[in-house]
């Protein structure tokens, strides 16, 4: 069984360490803990583990998060993964920093990633939204997303990768409905 697992973010060093490449980060931190790494394919950097007999494959889209979509179908099609084995893990400005919500379908937020799947896929997809706060002023919405962890930050946002990690890995396992009732509460 195969499940297609997309963390979005946008590609190159500038934006690594930025609150909308969280998708990227948590996809690191398991292939890390696998002992995996990415290779440079079409449309992303992609990577393969087999766990308890399903096979997760990895994919940070090099599309960049306004065409994300392009990727999301690509892999869909060239993978034959069903659309309900896919999770895209993405950033939630709604949400309080570290917070993590797993749906099942549900609308963009106003995110331009999910907006451009959407347009592509439909609402009908699972997503781990992490939570990045809103502590910005009005207008400054790009820069705060665009921008880097503050200090506070910082300190706690290896364990929330952990914990999202964790949860992209019980996923295939447990199934959506019993993923969401175990890690929205975490």
């Amino acid at each position: 069984m195969k499940y297609l697992i997309i963390g979005l973010g946008n590609p190159g060093l500038e934006y690594y360490n930025t609150r909308h490449n969280i998708g990227f980060r948590v996809l690191d931190f398991l292939a890390g803990k696998s002992g995996i790494s990415f290779s440079d394919k079409r449309y992303g950097f992609r990577a393969e583990y087999k766990t308890r007999g399903r096979t997760l494959i990895l994919v940070k889209p090099t599309t960049f998060m306004n065409l994300s979509g392009k990727a999301v179908n690509y892999y869909l099609q060239k993978e034959k993964v069903p659309l309900e084995n896919l999770m895209i893990i993405v950033d939630d400005i709604a949400l309080p920093f570290g917070t993590i919500r797993i749906k099942s379908k549900g609308g963009s937020g106003g995110h331009n990633g999910l907006q451009n799947i959407e347009q592509i896929l439909g609402g009908n997809y699972n997503r781990l939204r992490f939570g990045i706060g809103n502590e910005y002023h009005q207008g400054q919405q790009v820069n705060y997303v665009l921008g880097e962890w503050d200090e506070q930050e910082k300190q706690n946002l290896s364990k929330r990768i952990e914990i999202a990690a964790e949860a992209i890995e019980k996923f295939p396992i447990l199934g959506i409905e019993r993923t969401m009732n175990y890690y929205n509460n975490k």
